[in-house]
């Protein structure tokens, strides 16, 4: 049945192809990803899937549905097809919208056979706003069994970790005055901002070595002659698990109200993105999967151990449902994510012949699941 599965993503390749390309060339940002969506949503139902959109009223998510006549597990591929601002599809989701898309026409052409349920989320703004979070809480992974997909890179690695994160930002409230005529009329919103990154400086020493914490002064002022009545920084605060990473919150939001004290400015401290939990990663799931790259032709000196790569939002679902984020190489040369170089290489021939080889991997894996899981017989 492997080979039936091979086929049939072998033979729609070229239409398949023709929609890695139409995203690759047509960028959207997160949460308005209008094309994506609708091309993928489109292809869906020509393959004979229910189409739920949108869905938790986020315009660009859609969950696609096949139930075979038997019971069985349910399968999920997820399809991502943000883009980033400037660089366009620089992460590749082009190539894991599509991969999530074979996946499921492959295992569809047997899933009749073998019972189960297969589904598609369409999952937009990983990048951001990432809409699993929300998906997520809102229990639509609950009935799931596995949830699978896997990113362009330029190597193969396993499924691993990533950082659990919150999204903060600090805006400091003060008061304006002229700088060189009275100052001392003032109450100066950015040199709270200021003492908030030297305080955080100050705590680095302290950090757990796989802490990350990094911000930015995204409004400082209008005009050096005027004292700055608002200011505002944003910080991104990581570490392997959720716990330490509420720890850090909680220490980094205490140097806030600290800086807001020494300066005499109000404080609002508030999540400008979702917050994302660490990648539990399904070990058995993952050695099925490493065991289809290698059955696919791929050598095990080839795949790596999993390596932190920074956050995911299927984070939130890892911990609904078993859940992998392996890597799959679509690029030769080495080229890191989110730059130009990687975009330019994920639209080419060598980008699609790999996103394909990763679509029969996954579709593979959820077969073996669903074999490996039949339904209890009742009672």
């Amino acid at each position: 049945m492997k080979q039936t599965i091979s086929d049939t993503i072998d033979e729609h390749a070229e239409a398949l192809i023709e929609v890695a390309h139409f995203i690759g060339e047509n960028p959207e940002l997160g949460h308005e990803e209008w094309l994506a969506s609708a091309r993928l949503m489109e292809e869906l139902t020509a393959s004979g899937f229910h189409i739920e959109s949108p869905v938790l009223n986020l315009p660009t998510a859609f969950i696609a549905s096949y139930s075979s006549s038997k019971p069985g597990s349910t399968v999920a591929f997820i399809c991502e097809y943000d883009a980033l601002p400037e660089l366009g599809h620089a992460c590749g989701h082009h190539l894991i919208a599509t991969m999530g898309l074979a996946a499921a026409i492959g295992l569809k052409s047997v899933i009749d056979e073998i019972g189960g349920t297969i589904r598609v989320y369409g999952t937009p703004a990983e990048e951001t706003k990432g809409a699993k979070v929300p998906m997520a809480a809102a229990g639509l992974f609950d009935d799931v069994d596995i949830a699978l997909m896997a990113h362009p890179f330029h190597s193969y690695e396993k499924s691993g970790q990533s950082l659990a994160m919150d999204a903060l930002q600090f805006e400091f409230t003060g008061k304006s005055a002229h700088a060189a005529a009275s100052p001392h009329e003032g109450i100066n919103a950015l040199d709270a901002v200021l003492l908030l990154f030297q305080s955080i400086n100050a705590l680095r020493q302290q950090f757990e070595s796989h802490a990350r914490v990094h911000g930015i002064i995204s409004d400082g002022g209008k005009a050096p002659n005027i004292i700055p009545d608002k200011a505002v920084a944003q910080f991104y605060i990581r570490s392997s698990n959720r716990p330490y990473t509420d720890q850090l919150v909680q220490k980094i939001k205490n140097c806030a109200e600290g800086a807001a004290l020494q300066t005499g400015c109000r404080l609002a401290i508030s999540n400008y993105e979702y917050s994302y939990d660490e990648m539990i990663t399904d070990e058995g799931l993952s050695e099925l999967f490493t065991a289809n790259l290698m059955a696919l032709g791929i050598e095990q000196a080839d795949i790596r151990i999993g390596k932190d790569h920074g956050s995911v939002d299927l984070g939130n679902v890892s911990r609904r449902c078993k859940a992998i984020h392996p890597y799959v190489k679509v690029v030769d040369g080495g080229e890191l994510l989110h730059t130009k170089e990687f975009r330019d290489q994920a639209m080419a021939k060598r980008a699609f012949e790999g996103m394909l080889l990763g679509a029969k991997a996954l579709a593979w894996t959820g077969y073996d699941y669903v074999v490996a899981h039949p339904p209890k017989p009742s009672l």
